[in-house]
């Protein structure tokens, strides 16, 4: 994100995933007022972290298009997220 304060409104369109999105609406509406900034910053966290993976994924691809190989930052995560599915798949989680 720019140098702008994040907002509620930055938040949910930094999440793009509409569903993801929703949860965060529901979770912040209903928080109790004590609770609202451990909230928003659980949210500003996730939606940073979003934005910067969409950045690197964006970058990596931009690499590739150019023939050259990921940078070493890159690391391939299939092998451990399938094997993370595969695991929750047996406890049967859906």
């Amino acid at each position: 994100m720019s140098d702008q304060p994040w907002t509620i409104e930055s938040i949910r369109d930094a999440l793009g995933n509409p569903a993801l999105a929703q949860r965060f609406l529901g979770e912040i509406n209903r928080a109790p007022a004590h609770e609202l900034l451990a909230v928003f910053a659980k949210w500003q966290s996730i939606a940073q972290r979003t934005l910067d993976a969409a950045q690197r994924g964006k970058e990596i691809a931009a690499a590739e298009a150019r023939g050259e190989h990921p940078t070493r930052e890159w690391t391939d995560a299939t092998d451990r997220v399938l094997a993370d599915a595969e695991r929750i798949r047996r406890r049967g989680a859906a």
